[in-house]
């Protein structure tokens, strides 16, 4: 198979396989979580309106912690910097707004090329200060597993390899983007199976933490 038939092949049946995989993934693990369900709570609720604080904490929880923490500034500035600086890969690089067209048939404004490749370089360096804080902690990196790493290298491969397809590194073009198109199908497959899940099931974890604060009458 030539590089331009392996590049159709990704690009088609490929992608296609790949996305079927991550919806149908995503949607039978939300389901498993909303089957858990939850034991009924006998006690009378402090606050009646316990549910407003579960989406209180949804949103707040973005926000960085005001109290004193044990995680270093620098850890917590890379965490923040690689999460957005991915969202705006993602969803404002040219190429990936012209994918998202062919898709759901509708594009958006994108953000000027130069500046995506500054945010690219800035998310790897902020992932390699995440990494660094993981493996340095003594915690951290106990209670780290196969899980963790491999949901950090399959987060970060696709950066790498769309940064160097995007400046003609290491390989010719078609070649690292046959790369880069494939470590992203690995992303959507593996994602719904890893700890990447936490992309969607964030909102029902801060949301129940919230909820059973607020019955509770705690302010979290």
């Amino acid at each position: 198979m030539t590089t331009i038939e392996m590049l159709t092949w990704v690009r088609g049946p490929g992608l296609v396989i790949a996305i079927g995989i991550f919806l149908a993934g995503t949607l039978v693990r939300l389901i498993e979580m909303l089957m858990l369900g939850r034991r009924k709570d006998l006690s009378e609720p402090r606050n009646a309106a316990s549910a407003k604080y579960g989406w209180r904490l949804v949103f707040t929880r973005f926000l960085p912690p005001f109290a004193a923490s044990d995680v270093p500034a620098i850890a917590f500035l890379a965490s923040y910097v690689f999460h957005i600086g991915l969202f705006l890969i993602v969803f404002f690089y040219v190429p990936h707004i012209t994918v998202f067209k062919e898709l759901i048939g509708f594009g958006w404004p994108s953000l000027p090329a130069w500046f995506i490749d500054a945010v690219t370089l800035a998310t790897m360096i902020a992932m390699f200060v995440v990494l660094w804080h993981r493996i340095s902690d003594k915690v951290k990196n106990y209670l780290s597993g196969f899980n963790d790493y491999y949901s950090w290298f399959i987060t970060i491969f696709p950066i790498v390899t769309g940064y160097f397809a995007f400046h003609r590194l290491v390989l010719p073009y078609n070649d690292m983007l046959v790369i880069h198109i494939l470590s992203v199908e690995l992303l959507l497959i593996s994602l719904p199976f890893t700890k990447l899940m936490h992309a969607f099931s964030f909102i029902f974890s801060r949301w129940y933490t919230g909820e059973a604060a607020g019955r509770k009458g705690i302010k979290l």
